[in-house]
């Protein structure tokens, strides 16, 4: 039912951006309460870097992103974004869409909903 495509990753120096966009098919809004990113580097469990919460209208951004990561969602809520600004080698990872998320859990049970998933590489 639901569909999380992602793009937009790739390979940048350290100080450079990424706009990442996640396309969104059949979800359920007014059952979930947050939509989101999150990213699993190598050798580490996947976690939470920023989420959208519906119900209360506010977001979620964890400590080593906040300042620099902005997520946002279109008008039709069709499309979600995840603007990376000031990129730091330590944001190499796999970046994952998620729907029906807990930012706050670590691994795959940290979401209902998966993208494929995009390799962001930064280097120093």
């Amino acid at each position: 039912q639901v569909q999380l495509v992602e793009s937009g990753g790739g390979s940048v120096q350290a100080g450079g951006s990424l706009r990442l966009s996640c396309a969104v098919s059949g979800y359920t809004y007014d059952s979930s309460y947050c939509v989101g990113w999150f990213r699993q580097a190598q050798g580490k469990e996947r976690e939470g870097v920023a989420a959208i919460y519906y119900i209360t209208h506010n977001t979620y951004y964890a400590d080593d992103v906040k300042g620099r990561f902005t997520i946002s969602q279109d008008n039709p809520k069709n499309t979600l974004y995840l603007q990376m600004n000031n990129l730091l080698p330590e944001d190499t990872a796999m970046y994952y869409c998620a729907a029906d998320c807990n930012p706050t859990s670590r691994g795959v049970l940290g979401a209902a909903y998966w993208g494929q998933g995009v390799e962001v590489t930064v280097s120093s």
